[in-house]
């Protein structure tokens, strides 16, 4: 009769919970331990956003990144890609022709943005990069019907090239009555309706979660039901967008788990400002949504 101070295998297993508990029992290093506990399922591609991390170096936010286990930083020019390259990662998300507040809804930009395009997306291929942003603008007196029109007609002239290619071409949904005041792309039913009038497999939606959940709600099953013209996604906490934990209104996890559900296999982006240590903030966001 043993002990009541003794522990069977099983039972050590148990007290020190799950994998990293059978591995030290098992005879595994505490490193070991430690990676099992903390290993991604790889459900979900993990990127971030580097405007976040503005008192980090891009070199610092690659390494952690990949300590961490993401895949990607992202919203980067050709001059930044080398260094996610060196750690491993990729941009997931590349910086496109424009800012916000100027973009395809107005034709007069149509020559120039398809120009810079055009010098972009080969860029963009050739760094073996799947994605490419761009912006439909403020309205500036453009009803949403001619918005959609102004930006097919422009962005239907570079979709030959980025079929060719194979890059896709993301317009970003942002919240117009908080952060972007006259954004125009600002409900996922105008994006969608713009991704059918362009017609190409290579135009697709960026679903920003917590720019949608302030225009619209709804964020889990407006995804499931448009996921076919989603390409990316980002994420913030609502509200204030800062860290996507207990402190904000949306259940992250749930979100990511639903988004892994329908069979997406692309990005998640972290776009929220760290209040607390952003390293840990980032790691924390990351197992959040760990589908």
């Amino acid at each position: 009769m043993r002990k009541s101070t003794e522990l069977t295998r099983r039972e050590a297993a148990t007290v020190m919970g799950g994998a990293a508990g059978v591995l030290l029992v098992a005879g595994g290093t505490k490193a070991e331990a430690a990676s099992a506990e903390t290993a991604l399922r790889g459900r979900i591609k993990h990127s971030a956003c580097k405007w976040c991390y503005k008192k980090m170096s891009l070199d610092d936010l690659c390494r952690h990144a990949a300590e961490i286990g993401m895949q990607s930083i992202e919203l980067l020019g050709p001059e930044e890609w080398p260094t996610v390259k060196k750690h491993g990662l990729t941009c997931a998300m590349a910086n496109g022709p424009s800012g916000i507040s100027r973009g395809w809804n107005q034709t007069d930009l149509h020559d120039s943005l398809v120009a810079k395009s055009e010098e972009l997306l080969p860029q963009v291929a050739d760094a073996g990069l799947p994605n490419m942003i761009v912006f439909s603008g403020n309205r500036r007196r453009i009803s949403d019907e001619d918005g959609i029109k102004n930006c097919a007609k422009g962005l239907k002239r570079i979709m030959p090239l980025a079929e060719k290619l194979g890059v896709t071409v993301c317009m970003e949904l942002l919240n117009s009555k908080r952060n972007h005041k006259g954004y125009q792309c600002d409900h996922t039913t105008w994006g969608v309706e713009l991704v059918k009038r362009v017609g190409s497999k290579r135009f697709k939606l960026l679903y920003d979660i917590y720019h949608m959940q302030i225009m619209e709600g709804d964020v889990i099953a407006t995804i499931q039901e448009n996921i076919d013209h989603i390409a990316h996604f980002h994420t913030g906490g609502v509200p204030g967008r800062n860290e996507i934990d207990e402190t904000q209104e949306l259940n992250y996890r749930r979100i990511a788990q639903a988004i892994a559900d329908t069979g997406f296999r692309g990005f998640i982006s972290q776009e929220f400002v760290p209040k607390r240590d952003p390293v840990e903030s980032l790691r924390q966001a990351v197992h959040i949504c760990d589908a």
